[in-house]
């Protein structure tokens, strides 16, 4: 059974989505705030964070901060702040969704399921897949789920590890921004190129000398990305 950390300080949100998370076969922690969220990632086994944005203590900005120092964990926030800057700032922090309050639990344990279904694609394949990639001075264990830029690791969001993942995978073949979001978060594309273009961009960051002028993490003008083949 999969477990689910619920953060949020309203105690009724945390219960309502308790139950339908249980109602759909997962088991549930809660916490408050951002400190108690902290306390019991160093002491139990989560799965996948849900988080709300305004809280006391520690903000779910700053809880995404901390986590992303040395986990990969799906990280879903449930708020209020439901403006695009938010969701984009978000994002580029390492969070992997986002769901504007007032919910729909349902809505919420469909989110989960998609985020969970997805890892699931990435670390059981259906074929045998090498579990290190290497091209050129950039290195992705795909069975650690880590990235490597000469030999230093790059702490990677999931989605992030996704994208990257698809792309070495299939070196030298273009995807365009459609393609990407399909099939890395299993639905239909619906024209956010934004959301496409600020993954390529924190990943550029990790992974080239100058992000402005790439090597590896390419941009094919009008059609999409590539990831250069290397010798």
């Amino acid at each position: 059974m999969k477990t689910i950390l619920i953060i949020d300080d309203e105690a009724e949100i945390v219960e309502l989505l308790a139950v339908y998370l249980n109602h759909a076969g997962y088991g549930t922690m809660a916490a408050g705030n951002g400190d108690e969220a902290l306390t019991i990632l160093q002491r139990e086994q989560v799965d996948l964070i849900i988080a709300d944005i305004m809280m006391p203590r520690m903000d779910g900005w700053e809880l995404l901060k901390k986590v992303r120092q040395s986990s990969p964990i799906p990280f879903l926030f449930l708020s209020a702040k439901s403006d695009d800057m938010d969701k984009i700032f978000g994002l580029q922090l390492g969070a992997d969704d986002y769901v504007g309050k007032p919910f729909n639990p349902l809505e919420v344990v469909s989110r989960v399921q998609a985020l969970f279904r997805r890892l699931d694609a990435f670390t059981k394949p259906d074929k045998p897949v090498p579990t290190i990639i290497e091209i050129g001075d950039v290195k992705l264990d795909l069975e650690s789920c880590r990235l490597y830029k000469t030999g230093i690791t790059k702490e990677v969001t999931s989605y992030e590890f996704k994208i990257i993942a698809l792309l070495m995978s299939q070196a030298g073949r273009v995807f365009t921004k459609a393609q990407i979001y399909e099939q890395v978060w299993g639905e239909e594309y619906m024209g956010d190129e934004n959301l496409i273009m600020v993954y390529i961009s924190k990943l550029r960051e990790k992974i080239e000398h100058n992000p402005r002028k790439p090597d590896y993490l390419v941009t094919i003008r009008g059609l999409g990305y590539r990831f250069e083949k290397k010798q």
